[in-house]
């Protein structure tokens, strides 16, 4: 996968490989090098707590003779980032996907970008614009249905969200659609009425499709950092995430996010999304991501 789109993620692959370069061509793994290894994974935006497992995890395997050079040191920094992403499967794609995030954070076009998917696909696709309180958002995306060929259902202005997704679910069920994509507002008053407003959004939800299963996809902007964690803390403790969609990551050097996500909230990544056509996003591939941050 990450061979497709590696150009678009050539600055996270020239900030971080760059870097570890250096330290795979050691002859001798010392002290020195686990604290040059801690500072790029810092900068990266690995985060603290993260950071420091993956050392610690380095540092007890360098103590057992097991990294005596810079090949082995490659080595087990690979299978400890790899087992921070797999630690729990990504979801796998279900009828009905909620998407939240704050705004600006490329919710709506990411509900474009899967709509479009999954009309390539064959499958019949309903999405709802349920943020009826940021002005544009709407005709935003009722643009993107007439380009993917998705159907549409959209509200007024300040209308109750909930209300507009009882709507959709009802279309859903009536026009016997294979996929549902709900696109939730980014902004309220304050975070608890945005929670409260998810929490009634996903009722509705369940009140006219009780039986269907539910994927909940938070949108995350790559290039905010530590910000990203932030944000994704805040949704994961109100709602209950699937998984997460990495955006912009065109955009950032900063590609330890991906890692500090998955090993603090621990919530799989599922999808990276890096440019603005339709085409441009990729379900998320563990081993292919880490094989070319690790690449000498």
């Amino acid at each position: 996968m990450f061979n497709f789109i590696k150009n678009s993620l050539k600055k996270i692959y020239h900030a971080v490989t760059g870097k570890l370069a250096g330290l795979f061509g050691k002859k001798t793994v010392d002290a020195e090098t686990l604290k040059e290894l801690e500072l790029i994974l810092l900068q990266a935006d690995t985060g603290v707590p993260t950071t420091r497992t993956i050392i610690n995890q380095i540092r007890e395997q360098q103590k057992q003779g097991l990294i005596e050079h810079g090949s082995a040191l490659k080595d087990a920094l690979e299978v400890s980032l790899l087992d921070i992403l797999t630690h729990r499967k990504a979801p796998q794609e279900t009828p009905i996907t909620l998407l939240v995030g704050i705004n600006g954070s490329g919710k709506t076009t990411f509900a474009a970008k899967l709509a479009q998917h999954a009309v390539k696909q064959g499958h019949k696709v309903l999405l709802v614009a349920a943020d009826t309180f940021r002005a544009a958002a709407p005709e935003q995306l009722n643009s993107w249905a007439e380009r993917t060929g998705a159907d549409i259902i959209t509200g007024k202005p300040g209308q109750d969200p909930a209300s507009v997704v009882f709507a959709g679910c009802t279309t859903f069920k009536q026009g016997g659609y294979d996929r549902l994509i709900i696109d939730t507002a980014g902004r309220l008053q304050t975070k608890v009425n945005l929670m409260h407003e998810l929490e009634k959004i996903k009722r509705s939800i369940h009140k006219q499709l009780p039986d269907i299963a539910i994927t909940t996809l938070v949108t995350i902007d790559s290039m905010l950092g530590q910000n990203s964690f932030e944000q994704a803390k805040l949704f994961h403790e109100s709602t209950d995430l699937s998984g997460i969609v990495l955006t912009k990551m065109d955009g950032t050097g900063k590609g330890g996010i991906v890692f500090a996500i998955a090993h603090q909230l621990e919530i799989p990544v599922a999808y990276i999304s890096y440019g603005e056509q339709p085409e441009d996003f990729k379900p998320f591939d563990a081993a292919d991501y880490v094989r070319n941050l690790l690449a000498m």
